[in-house]
């Protein structure tokens, strides 16, 4: 009896301490993906910036405006949406692994 006690508490211990190691490494992952993130962002926001510094002291024909003001906002909206399937995926994982010991 005393044997099945032990094996038992020290059980419970691994998995208690194994779900603590999966929440660090998740709100590590969730940092660093915020930090990436927030980088492209930046980026995009400068692209933007130089592209319409670019055309201020020519004459493009106004197609041509038009064009790239939607190629600029294509390329936001794409980096948006995949920066939401992103996070969708990180809380899916998340939620995969924290149903994993409960459904054992």
């Amino acid at each position: 009896m005393r044997r099945f006690l032990v094996v038992l508490i020290s059980g419970v211990a691994a998995v208690v301490l194994s779900s603590c190691l999966w929440a660090q490494d998740f709100k590590f992952e969730r940092q660093q993906m915020k930090d990436r993130q927030k980088a492209e962002w930046k980026a995009l926001r400068l692209k933007h910036k130089y592209a319409k510094e670019s055309m201020k002291g020519q004459e493009v024909p106004k197609s041509i405006r038009i064009q790239t003001k939607h190629q600029l906002q294509r390329e936001a909206r794409e980096l948006r949406q995949r920066h939401a399937d992103e996070r969708q995926d990180l809380k899916d994982r998340q939620r995969a692994i924290q149903e994993m010991p409960s459904g054992s």
